[in-house]
């Protein structure tokens, strides 16, 4: 079984600034992951063509299930709204999505706090200050039905500010306490080891340095386990021609 988390930068490429839904699809393929988790996931937004990515990404890997959950109504950057899971078809609408090859017994979205207000924040890389408006954030969780048995899977976007992710992976995992296990939590928890693992007491899966894509420094995108699963029989972080983030992938056989 192969379970891969990937920040896909709304499809965009970095290298020609394009949103190509085909080279999209390609990259999904190519992961060939069993169960995959995508961040930074759009639908309805005009930057990318109006694609339902969640879609192209099933039908690329050959998804049996699969479900997007929506973060923000609107466009990041620009107006926007936390989403409430009511919006109308054909709003633009980014988030997060899960997909699996396997059925999935169900699906609930858990939505994460937020930081209420706007405040300046510092970015040592670029060297600026710049006022952060925090975007909603929120986990999916499906129960998928793998041939191993039942196996609780989450997917999460969490904040980029310091200290806030961790209230927010505490938080997280406060409320995954009455899931069923196994359970692994995937996502872009934007921490670096060993943080995820102290703040949650689970097991991490994977290793590899994530983002940036082209030279990358640290690890943002991590597999975590509670409870057991098997023995992890690969892993490795997959530069693909998109995203600013390399995907996650991890065997267990």
């Amino acid at each position: 079984m192969r379970l891969a988390t990937f920040n896909i930068l709304h499809g965009r490429s970095p290298a020609d600034d394009r949103v190509d839904v085909d080279r999209f699809a390609t990259a999904v393929k190519d992961l060939d992951a069993d169960v995959l988790a995508l961040q930074e996931v759009d639908r309805d937004q005009p930057r990318s063509h109006l694609a339902d990515l969640t879609a192209v990404a099933a039908d690329a890997m050959g998804a049996a299930d699969s479900h997007f959950a929506a973060a923000i109504a609107g466009t990041p950057g620009a107006t926007w709204t936390a989403a409430t899971g009511a919006e109308q078809p054909g709003t633009a609408t980014y988030g997060i999505a899960l997909l699996s090859r396997y059925p999935v017994r169900s699906w609930q979205v858990v939505r994460l706090p937020a930081i209420p207000f706007t405040f300046p924040m510092w970015l040592p890389g670029p060297r600026k200050v710049i006022v952060v408006d925090e975007e909603p954030r929120a986990a999916l969780v499906g129960v998928v039905e793998t041939p191993r048995g039942d196996l609780t899977v989450v997917n999460t976007h969490l904040s980029f500010v310091p200290g806030w992710n961790r209230v927010q992976l505490r938080r997280l995992r406060r409320d995954l306490a009455t899931f069923p296990g196994p359970l692994v939590l995937m996502g872009d928890l934007n921490m670096t080891p060993p943080t995820p693992a102290r703040v949650t007491g689970w097991r991490p899966l994977a290793g590899g340095l994530t983002f940036p894509v082209d030279v990358p420094d640290r690890q943002l995108d991590h597999v975590l386990l509670r409870g057991e699963l098997g023995r992890v029989t690969g892993t490795w972080a997959a530069s693909l021609p998109l995203s600013d983030h390399r995907a996650l992938v991890v065997d267990v056989g």
